[in-house]
């Protein structure tokens, strides 16, 4: 059936939000939703997000799902307050376990954090399939930025969160615990096999030269003109240029708050017996670059 797909861009953290939505039933998915976090001051809001909301209520769309690509390092998940609002299922792929066992221990959370995944309604396995109303989708693992990476191909869309960027940005970073350069070469090769004709949507632009965000491009775009991984970059290439750029890369700005709720499905930590959620930050724990 014939969907709509939306992009949301949010300047503060260059991620792209996405709304796919079927036009025969009008039921909806929701794709990496934002929540707005100041770091200096502690403070959340909810702008981003409630303009995916607005969209939603414009176009009287009921929400089935709200999918993560993954557990995001560079912002914070506005999924559970987009499930208090309008519904849906908060899914993820199934590896998340890994991912939250790893940042169990680096945040030494607390015990009653289980990491198997429950905080999620559902895990995805590879090649799954699933509906959105009448639109058949599925979920695609594709390991390498972190090792929980999910792809969701939807009609002749693919949604493919950080592992791809637009063609004249490449790549994502394959630094993180669990990532891995090799893993994540073959899984964008898994993606670019898709149809040519497949409209790929990125979850990230960083736009050099000036131009303007674009979260849009191809199959056939990315395998003739992507800077890291165009058809004709072999393996070998690939992984040595990718592990000497991260080398030079910074920690981002909020891979500590973030991580401690997208672990969580955009939930806060627990609050004190004071009423109040706190974000722990580990001492000397995270790498630094010695680029």
């Amino acid at each position: 059936m014939p969907t709509t797909t939306q992009g949301f861009f949010d300047p503060h953290t260059w991620t792209v939000s996405h709304v796919v939505w079927d036009h025969a039933t009008h039921r909806a998915a929701v794709i990496d939703p934002v929540l707005d976090f100041d770091v200096k001051s502690g403070r959340s809001a909810t702008t981003s997000a409630d303009r995916v909301v607005a969209y939603l209520k414009e176009h009287g769309l009921t929400v089935d799902w709200i999918l993560e690509t993954h557990a995001h390092a560079d912002h914070l998940s506005a999924a559970r307050h987009l499930q208090q609002r309008v519904g849906g299922r908060i899914a993820i792929g199934e590896e998340i376990r890994q991912v939250q066992a790893t940042f169990k221990k680096l945040y030494n959370l607390e015990r009653s954090f289980l990491p198997d995944g429950s905080q999620f309604d559902h895990l995805f396995r590879d090649g799954e399939g699933f509906q959105i109303g009448e639109t058949s989708a599925t979920a695609l693992l594709v390991p390498g930025h972190t090792p929980a990476d999910m792809a969701y191909q939807i009609d002749g869309d693919v949604f493919v969160g950080d592992t791809l960027f637009m063609p004249d940005v490449g790549s994502a970073r394959a630094d993180f615990p669990g990532g891995d350069p090799v893993q994540l070469y073959r899984s964008m090769r898994r993606l670019l096999a898709l149809p040519p004709r497949t409209r790929m949507h990125v979850c990230h632009d960083y736009p050099p030269n000036g131009r303007e965000p674009r979260w849009q491009t191809t199959v056939a775009e990315q395998r003739a003109h992507n800077i890291h991984v165009r058809d004709g970059i072999s393996e070998a290439e690939f992984v040595a240029m990718r592990t000497a750029r991260d080398a030079t890369l910074d920690v981002p700005v909020l891979i500590l708050p973030s991580m401690q709720v997208n672990v969580r499905a955009g939930a806060w930590p627990p609050p004190d017996d004071n009423g109040v959620s706190y974000l722990r930050i580990p001492i000397n724990l995270l790498p630094v670059h010695t680029g």
